[in-house]
């Protein structure tokens, strides 16, 4: 449920930055998600991949479905690493930004 909310927070982010710079807000938002189940998923795979090195007999037992200190760290890493592709993204834009000769353009025919 928690990561629910937080796919929800990244989607509504990352479309929110997209809007302010003038892109398509759901490939952004798309991309959030990704971003958060990719971390997700290769988080699980790593710590599936340990515990079933390091103690074969457990991987029976244990169910990951409700709220452990390994879904925390998870979600954790998760929230970081979008957190991360939202900065780099940010600054991204603003150099295109002021790269855009389109200011330039707008203060030709202007008097002062």
């Amino acid at each position: 449920m928690i990561g629910l909310f937080i796919l929800i927070a990244a989607y509504r982010y990352y479309a929110g930055l997209a809007e302010r710079f003038g892109k398509t807000k759901w490939h952004y938002g798309l991309l959030a998600l990704g971003v958060y189940l990719g971390t997700q998923l290769v988080f699980g795979f790593s710590y599936g991949m340990y515990k079933g090195i390091t103690d074969p007999e457990s991987l029976d037992d244990n169910s990951y479905m409700g709220f452990s200190g390994i879904n925390l760290v998870s979600w954790i890493l998760s929230v970081i690493a979008v957190w991360g592709c939202y900065k780099i993204l940010e600054d991204r834009f603003t150099k295109e930004n002021l790269k855009k000769p389109s200011l330039e353009i707008e203060e030709i025919g202007k008097k002062e």
